[in-house]
């Protein structure tokens, strides 16, 4: 009876969780390419402020900008056996667009959304997605701060004026608005987008592995807390359902236990001048060999 009562109380925190995420229109249905093998998930870090307050926004440094735009592109490669892969998308990343110029990939998010950005991204890549996932800065800090921080160990200090951090370096334990601070920062970083990039894989990861502990996902009291703040500016595809999301969270957490490879998309001129200003030109011999890696459940061999 205990068992059964339990169980019920899961399932009550998930159903409260779940019919509070956003469901958007993200899958094309124009000309795809071909299903290959596994499944790929689009995962979006967007700048969205929705159910912020003006006192919140001011704290998390956000500012009241009401555009939408992506700060993270993620692939996500779960393969029908073996461990998953987890490419970044530099956001700066010169592409055609559907309909539109060349232009960085994240024009295609803030000019037709979800939908026109699948669609740039399997344009790109030649994959195609099978769901979507996006996450805002209010659902991002709340959940952060609903486990009770997160530790990263930084090897130097981290001052970033425009993301409002000032972090030494060493082990700490990351809150909701330095941990926004930290995945958002790119002006110090030397490395531009591709450092912020690395940076936002590995804090995944470590976000995942802290959410998936026993003593978080077995109370459900605590499950319902922490899923009802992480919901804050989360949207998925209309065709995506629980387990499928629960799913590629424990394949982010695995990520960070070593399971699976963390890598970005090649490229060969991070500075590229084009009518759009500086952009990120992709390695286009050693792109299309990543994809087509994944797209036959392949491990890829590029740097991470």
């Amino acid at each position: 009876m205990i068992l059964l009562l339990w169980v019920a109380a899961i399932a009550w925190a998930g159903n409260a969780v779940w019919g509070k995420v956003e469901k958007v229109d993200a899958l094309p249905t124009d000309e795809r390419p071909a299903d290959g093998k596994g499944k790929n998930f689009v995962l979006v870090g967007s700048d969205s402020r929705e159910g912020l307050t003006n006192e919140q926004k001011k704290t998390l440094g956000t500012g009241s900008s009401a555009g939408k735009r992506t700060d993270s592109i993620m692939v996500l490669h779960m393969p029908d056996s073996g461990d998953p892969t987890l490419v970044s998308i530099p956001r700066d990343s010169y592409v055609k667009i559907p309909g539109h110029r060349r232009n960085k990939i994240n024009a295609s998010f803030s000019e037709g959304g979800p939908k026109l950005l699948i669609q740039t991204v399997e344009d790109a890549t030649d994959l195609r997605i099978d769901g979507y996932m996006e996450i805002g800065f209010g659902g991002f800090a709340s959940v952060v701060d609903s486990v009770g921080g997160v530790k990263m160990c930084l090897p130097k200090p981290m001052k970033d004026e425009k993301a409002h951090i000032d972090l030494p370096a060493g082990c700490q334990n990351l809150d909701g608005k330095n941990a926004l601070g930290y995945v958002r920062a790119r002006y110090s970083d030397p490395l531009g987008d591709l450092g912020r990039a690395k940076r936002q894989r590995e804090f995944l990861g470590a976000l995942m592995k802290k959410m998936a502990t026993p003593s978080n996902i077995i109370n459900p009291f605590k499950l319902k807390k922490m899923g009802t703040s992480g919901a804050q500016g989360v949207a998925v595809d209309h065709d995506m359902g629980p387990i499928q999301a629960l799913k590629i969270m424990w394949a982010l957490k695995g990520l960070s236990s070593g399971k699976g490879q963390s890598i970005q998309v090649p490229v060969s001129d991070n500075n590229l001048s084009t009518p759009a200003g500086s952009a990120v030109k992709w390695d286009s011999d050693q792109a299309k060999a990543l994809f087509e890696a994944l797209n036959n459940d392949q491990t890829p061999t590029v740097k991470p």
